[in-house]
């Protein structure tokens, strides 16, 4: 909904897409997705190769679940998690972009940034890309 006196979408519009960003600031539920963004993998597939344990990913697995960010496909008593839909790949393309274009400036900022003042952030493997872990 856009207020009619500042011409801008209202908070409560903006609530979706802030829980959407949300969900995908934990850096387990990134690498998580950073995973499945390579193909579907089990539990203990993503246990292994992002070194968690596996109450961790059991736990942001349905946290992703409950967002509709991935899905699972039963196979006998195995379940395979996969992107529910391609929109998130292209979401982290396009943050890929961003970062790049910003060279990764983001990693600086004082209230979010995780690298020192005055240091480069190391950079960021692509979606599909990148040692597990």
């Amino acid at each position: 909904m856009i207020d009619s006196e500042t011409g801008m979408i209202s908070r409560e519009a903006l609530a979706p897409a802030a829980a959407l960003f949300r969900s995908l600031a934990d850096p387990v539920r990134l690498s998580i997705v950073q995973r499945l963004a390579r193909g579907e993998a089990r539990v203990v597939d993503l246990t292994r190769e992002l070194a968690l344990p596996q109450s961790t990913v059991s736990k942001h697995l349905a946290c992703l679940r409950d967002c509709r960010l991935v899905d699972y496909r039963a196979e006998g008593r195995q379940s395979f998690y996969f992107i529910a839909t391609p929109e998130l790949l292209d979401l982290l393309r396009s943050a890929e972009a961003l970062l790049a274009a910003t060279d990764q400036a983001v990693a600086l900022c004082p209230t979010y940034g995780t690298a020192c003042a005055g240091s480069r952030p190391a950079e960021a493997p692509a979606v599909g890309e990148g040692t597990a872990g």
